[in-house]
């Protein structure tokens, strides 16, 4: 009696394993739909549409009419969106069936970078670099003068913890000035414009506003953060009554001061 029950739960076994087998080549057999993407971005510089992310696939042919499920390189289409510059994440997954999905998150731009050879770039607010877009621009300040960094700079978060890297780069600078102005509303409306000057100091240029703001020097979070809530403080509470035309500098070099220049008539 004991073999009969054994043996039926066997055959019983054998035949649910080969169903799942069979199940599972119909289902490769099936053409893919679409894939569902989804896009996240994290504020309103959208560098990637679906329809964007559609037609660069089936230009690298990982996608094509008639595809079966069996045929879709997940793998390889995942690496190929994490080539991309403006991505920072990427999932491809399917699900039962002849569905699929690709999760993408957007990087977030936080200044455009002009060095002095004419290249153009990109700078996320985690410190890497993205190439620019011929279709899309972002509204972020721009950043020009003496920078020598390229594209193919290490990221911010490497230099900042390698003391020779600190020396001949100054993309850390730029991205500790940018990334704090992105960060406050009334600095993000405000300022426009980052200048690095030849002796290593950097300028503002304001949207509102005839002067220029000497910012001096950016070497560390806590250095940057002072400087900027000197100049806030000032906007606030010194320019309403002063005038918002009547200095032509706004110098925020010195330790617990700030130094305006009067227009001359």
């Amino acid at each position: 009696m004991k073999w009969i029950r054994f043996s039926w739960w066997v055959l019983f076994s054998l035949a649910v394993l080969a169903g799942m087998v069979l199940s599972r080549r119909a289902q490769d057999k099936l053409t893919a739909k679409q894939p569902e993407i989804l896009i996240r971005v994290d504020g309103e510089n959208n560098f990637l549409t679906e329809k964007e992310l559609h037609t660069r696939l089936k230009r690298k042919a990982l996608i094509y009419p008639a595809q079966s499920t069996s045929q879709l390189p997940l793998n390889k289409i995942e690496h190929y969106l994490l080539s991309m510059s403006e991505v920072r994440e990427a999932n491809v997954y399917k699900h039962i069936g002849n569905q699929w999905n690709i999760d993408v998150a957007l990087r977030k731009p936080i200044a455009r970078i002009y060095n002095q050879e004419g290249q153009s770039y990109y700078l996320d607010d985690r410190g890497v670099t993205m190439k620019i877009s011929p279709i899309h621009t972002a509204r972020v300040p721009i950043v020009s003068g003496a920078i020598s960094d390229q594209f193919s700079v290490p990221e911010v978060s490497e230099i900042i913890n390698n003391d020779s890297l600190k020396t001949i780069h100054q993309i850390d600078d730029i991205y500790r000035i940018s990334n704090y102005v992105c960060n406050d509303p009334f600095l993000s409306a405000q300022i426009s414009q980052i200048h690095r000057l030849k002796n290593g100091d950097y300028m503002l240029i304001p949207q509102v506003g005839d002067h220029t703001i000497l910012f001096g020097k950016a070497y560390s979070d806590r250095v940057v953060e002072k400087k900027f809530k000197k100049l806030i403080l000032f906007y606030k509470e010194g320019l309403p009554y002063e005038g918002w035309n009547k200095y032509s500098e706004i110098n925020l070099k010195y330790n617990k001061q700030l130094v305006c220049t009067k227009k001359k008539i």
